[in-house]
Order: structure tokens, then sequence, then C-alpha cells
């Protein structure tokens, strides 16, 4: 049997802004249950969610974290996801499995960026959310003004269901609200207030309710549990309850308030939506999470949507249609596994070396498949050149890049065929920065970052007619091959064409195909800067041959050495790619955007205010000003300002500009 029926499971999924303290919330419910005898510190490196040797270093979270805590004759999955936006993956795969989010925030810094987008996202997902404000137990907190801070944010739905208590200048506890018993003299008359509020609020949320309410009758305390629960699960009623984890108050209320309030998987309307073949009690885990270890082996975290995962059984994958065994299935906290015969329904659990298993895959039974909905992950919006600092590890880096992005969907790998650079693509820099940490530590690969190189062009302005005639004779039979070409230019996005329109034999037609072989590989090479050329017609128009000394391979290199003459005699040119640039940002940051993208060469196209207290500004960039845009603009809003970029054109370089991109360039060759 499962450790827990679905009606006592609870999925809770905390989120906040960087620094609000999820972490150890999480730590103060294990150490509230009796699961640990002591509360560890984010300072210090030693909670039990934050376990990664990265997290340590930084005092964050920088992944997503499973702490079960058994409590109240139920179990509360407690997800602790990276409050920091560049780890926003861990949130995305922890929203996809919850049935309730916990928006944890910091009492002194009130409503943050961080909370306004986290909790936007676990609306989007459908989910009962409920509010824990921090570190009341800090210098200058005030109820009331971090109540207004809430209820400006996201509505008159969120009302307290309790309420701290001082004694003295000390943050002492809470007085629970929702009973109405009396409070200490100091916190009357806000419980009082408090308790009017949660009552007109539930009451507000059931038809029948109301009516009693407005008729002046009083609600009975099972009437407003029970409305409650309901209003909290159709989010029209937000509880808000307050604490402070590091000195352990207010969390045993915390995680009553969740068995009581927070929906069951049974109950809940959100999470991944299943598009069932078979009976109710056909087994779909969703895979959710995946980590890669050089000794343990891959590790994926799913839940149970249905059925029961069993320890040494056969499952199979609907996502790669491979079937893989199962060996022994685990409850996860934190690091630690423990071995169990099985996952019920609702339930997270995980289980190592499936093979064909990735994040957002569905694990199921071959003769009655079920396909689950994936997640959606935000795309990468930063990205650096890697390369292997000891060359003797490029082969490792590409089977150790693959294990790293298999483990975190939100990071992209690719090869910029223009430049030849291997790319990592990821949402900040601090984002990259672990990525590599982890990669050094796990697969002992050590690597070089650099800022990636744009992808210019060459092309010509005008026509020329030129020739090159290779001619070798060293002993023996010789080399010869001559050819007159034209070359002119084409519209921009032409590409690459040649014809020929040689008459009379001059230059045989079996060796025609050469020149072409010539000339195209000689496009690779510009002769500015040595970029790829491209937007050019070329046409043999003449030559000669000799009997005996021609082949292929001289027409080849005439051809090739032709079309370098012709473009030197064309005007050549430098052309760098432009961007459209879509800046979503507050209002009042519009215009310093605008500036900002005007000083980066960028050319405004639109400025539409959405009417959310957002304005999307649309420009045109070129690329080489924006290659670390992710950074600059999470700076200038605070982390408020997101965009999307794509590929305009090419335009020609600035005379000004050019010259000091062959500089470098020429730089960068004799340095090799």
């Amino acid at each position: 049997m499962a450790e827990f029926d679905a009606d006592r499971l609870r999925n809770v999924a905390l989120l906040s802004h960087g620094g609000a303290g999820k972490t150890m919330v999480a730590e103060a419910m294990l150490f509230a249950s009796g699961q640990t005898s002591r509360v560890g510190s984010t300072d210090d490196g030693t909670t039990v969610s934050d376990y990664e040797p990265e997290e340590a270093r930084r005092a964050s979270s920088v992944q997503l974290s499973v702490v079960p805590v058994r409590t109240g004759g139920c179990k509360l999955n407690v997800l602790d996801t990276p409050g920091f936006a560049d780890f926003r993956g861990g949130v995305v795969s922890a929203l996809g499995v919850a049935e309730a989010a916990v928006e944890v925030v910091s009492a002194p810094a009130g409503v943050e960026v961080g909370t306004l987008q986290t909790w936007a996202m676990a609306g989007d997902a459908g989910l009962a959310r409920l509010i824990f404000v921090n570190k009341m137990d800090r210098e200058n907190t005030d109820y009331d003004r971090v109540m207004d801070s809430i209820t400006t944010a996201f509505g008159r739905e969120c009302v307290a269901l309790n309420v701290p208590v001082w004694d003295g200048p000390a943050f002492s506890g809470v007085h629970d609200v929702l009973s109405g018993a009396d409070a200490p003299p100091e916190a009357a008359e806000r419980a009082a207030q408090a308790h009017e509020r949660l009552v007109e609020a539930v009451a507000e949320s059931d038809d029948d309710l109301a009516t009693k309410y407005l008729e002046g009758e009083d609600l009975s305390a099972e009437e407003l549990s029970a409305g409650l629960r309901s209003a909290v699960g159709a989010g029209t009623v937000v509880p808000v309850l307050f604490g402070a984890a590091t000195a352990g108050v207010g969390i045993a209320e915390l995680c009553r308030a969740l068995v009581a309030m927070a929906p069951s998987p049974d109950e809940a309307g959100g999470g991944r939506a299943a598009e069932r073949g078979g009976p109710d009690d056909t087994l779909a885990a969703f895979v959710f999470k995946t980590t890669a270890d050089p000794f343990v082996g891959k590790l994926s975290y799913f839940k149970v949507m249905s059925g029961t995962l069993r320890s040494d059984s056969q499952i199979w994958n609907a996502a790669a249609s491979q079937a893989e065994r199962v060996g022994q299935v685990f409850v996860v906290t934190g690091k630690e596994t423990e071995a169990v015969p099985e996952i019920g329904p609702g339930d997270i659990g995980a289980v190592s070396k499936l093979a064909s298993v990735g994040t957002g895959h569905t694990l199921t039974e071959k003769d009655s498949p079920v396909t689950l909905g994936g997640m959606s992950f935000p795309d990468p919006v930063y990205e650096m050149a890697i390369r292997p600092t000891a060359k003797t590890d490029l082969d490792k880096l590409t089977s150790a890049l693959s294990r790293i992005a298999e483990e975190d969907p939100t990071l992209r790998v690719d090869r910029q065929p223009d430049t030849g650079e291997l790319l990592i693509g990821g949402l900040g820099d601090a984002h990259i920065a672990v990525a590599m940490e982890k990669m050094n530590r796990k697969f002992a690969v050590e690597v070089d970052l650099a800022v990636p190189k744009v992808a210019y062009k060459e092309t010509i302005r005008s026509n020329s007619r030129v020739e090159h005639k290779h001619k070798k004779q060293t002993g023996g039979r010789g080399q010869y091959g001559h050819v007159w070409i034209e070359v002119e230019p084409l519209p921009r996005g032409g590409g690459f064409e040649f014809q020929s329109k040689v008459v009379g034999g001059s230059v045989p037609r079996e060796y025609i195909p050469s020149v072409e072989k010539g000339v195209s590989r000689a496009m690779g090479e510009g002769v500015v800067a040595g970029y790829p050329v491209v937007d050019v017609r070329t046409t043999l128009v003449d030559g000669s041959y000799h009997d005996v000394d021609s082949s292929g391979i001289c027409y080849e290199i005439a051809g090739s050495q032709a079309l370098q003459k012709g473009i030197r005699a064309a005007d050549p040119i430098l052309l760098e790619p432009i961007m459209t640039i879509s800046v979503t940002v507050p209002d009042d940051a519009a215009g310093d955007i605008m500036g900002d993208l005007n000083g980066r060469r960028g050319r405004i196209q639109s400025m539409a205010p959405r009417g959310d207290g957002y304005t999307v500004v649309e420009a045109e960039v070129p690329q080489a000003e924006v290659l670390q845009y992710a950074t600059d603009l999470r700076s200038q809003t605070q982390g408020q300002g997101t965009f999307e970029l794509a590929l305009a054109r090419l335009e020609p370089v600035p005379d000004h500009l050019a010259s000091r991109i062959v500089e470098t360039r020429q730089a960068e060759e004799a340095a090799v």
C-alpha cells in the first residue's frame, strides 16, 4: 500500500523573490514536524533542500528541491524553488506538479519583483495560493504596511488568517483570527478587524453564506472552515499568514493551514492535463525534474497522476516509445533517498537509471498508454561561447554539456554555423556560471567562457570582370587553368549564384563544375576581414585550356583565385546582423529603455502601452550591441523587463566601426 492516500497529500510549491526565505521556511517545517533535530542555515550551507555545493557557496537555491513534511496526518510534498530569475526553470517544474503555492514575502521588503512574477505564474497554472509573510522578527517590520503592500499588489481577496503578536519590541508569535478567540491586548484591535474581514471574504465566496451574513446571522466555525477551504481552492480567498522561519514562529500554523486548506491532488483543478487512453488506475507518472550524477546516474523525479509506480516493474516511456525497467523507487528528501515499495496516486518520488526518460516525459503502461501535457520552459536569453580549458577535454565537453542540459531544460547548447563557436544559452550570467560549476564538479571538465562572436558577412556593392590563370611547370606534366569571371551583387538575401556563359569551348564543359567548386569555396572567406561572402552572382564568361596540363583541380584553383580578385575589385563591404527586438518593461521605464536602445544604434519602431502597467518597445538593433542585453536589461529594470530577439536581415557596418572589426579579426588570426 502507498504511504498516504491521495486525500492526505498536499503538493505545495514555495515561491518568492530571491532572499525572502523559502528554504528556511522548508527547513523550519521539517523541524516543526519532528523530522529533523535541528534547523539548518542557508548562510552555513546546512539546509536539507539547498544541498548542492553551488547553493552552499551562494547561500541561495539554484534548483528545485523536494522536501516531504509529515504533519497533521498528511504529507506535504514541499517543493522549494529558486527565487532568482536565472533559475526560473525550477519554478516551472514545481508548478507542473503542485496543487497549491505558498508565496513567501519578506516582511521588511514587502512585495518585490520576483513576488509579482512567481505569483502570476502560479495563477496561470491554476493553483490555490497562500501567502506567508516571513522575517517578522526583523527590525522595521510593520503589519499594516506589509498587508497594504500585499492587497495593493494582489487584491482584496488576500486576507489575514493570523496576526503578529509582539512582546514589547520582540516578535513573539501569531494569533489565529479564524476562531474569533480573544487576542492578547496588544493585538486585540488588529485581530478583530482581521476576523471581520476574513468572515466577509468567506461569505462573499458562497451564495448561501453571503445570504446568512447579510441577514446578520453569525457563521459557525464549521461553516467558516468549510467555506474558507472551498474559497482557497477556487482562488477567491488568499489566506495571509505571518511568522519568522529562523525562529520557528508561525511555522506550525502554516503547516496546519496547508493541511486544512490546500487542495489534495484529487481536488485540484490545475496540474498536468491527461489524455487518458485507459482506465483511471492506468499508470501515468509525469517526470518533472532530472538530475545527472556521474556515480548514481540519472535520477528522474516524478509525480504519479494515476495508478501506482512500483519497484521492480516494467514501464513504458510514451515520449520515446521505449520500455524501461524500474529497479527501485524512492521518496526523496533533499539529497537523501529512501527506498519504498511503491509510490501511489498524487504522490511524488524518484527512480534512477531510466536511460530514455527526460523531463516532461510520461511513465505509463505499454498496453494502455497515457500521454500527459508537457511544461513550457522559458527560452534562453543569454548566450556565451564555450570551449574546454584543456584541448584534451574536447570530447569530454560534448558529453558533459549533454548531461548538464538534460537536467536543465532552460539550458540550450548548439554550434553557431557561421562562427563555428559552441554556444551555451541560459536565463542569465549566474545561470550559465552555475551550470559550468556543476559540469566541472560532476564531470571534471573545466571551460573558458567568452562573449559570442558576431556572425559578420561580406558582400560587394559594384560589378567587376577579372581573370586568373593558374599555370605551373615543374617538369613532367604541368598545371593549367584559366578563367574569366564577372562578379555582381545580388539583392540582400540573394545568397550565391553561379552560372556559365562560356561559348566555343574555351573552358571545356567537364571543367565548369570545378570552376564552380572553387568559386563556392572562396565564398567562405572574404577579402575584407575573412568573413563569408553573401549575395553575389558569379558568371564564368571565358577562359582557355591546355590539352595536356589542364585538370579539374587547376580550374578549381583558378575559380577560387578569380573570385578573390573579383570581390576586391567590386567595392567589398562588411555586413552585420540586424535583430528585431521586442522589450516589455514597466511604463515608467519605457523612456529609459528607448534611450538605451538608441545608444546601441537601435531604431525604435513602436512603443505601445499594454494597459497593465507595462509597455512594449519594438526596435531594430545590431546584434553586436545586444550580445549581453539580458544582464543589462535586468539591471536597468530591477528584473522587471523581458525581451525577445529575432534575426531581421543583414546591413552594412558603418565605416568607422568596420575598420575596428577588421583590426580585431586580424589580431585574432595572428594569435592562433
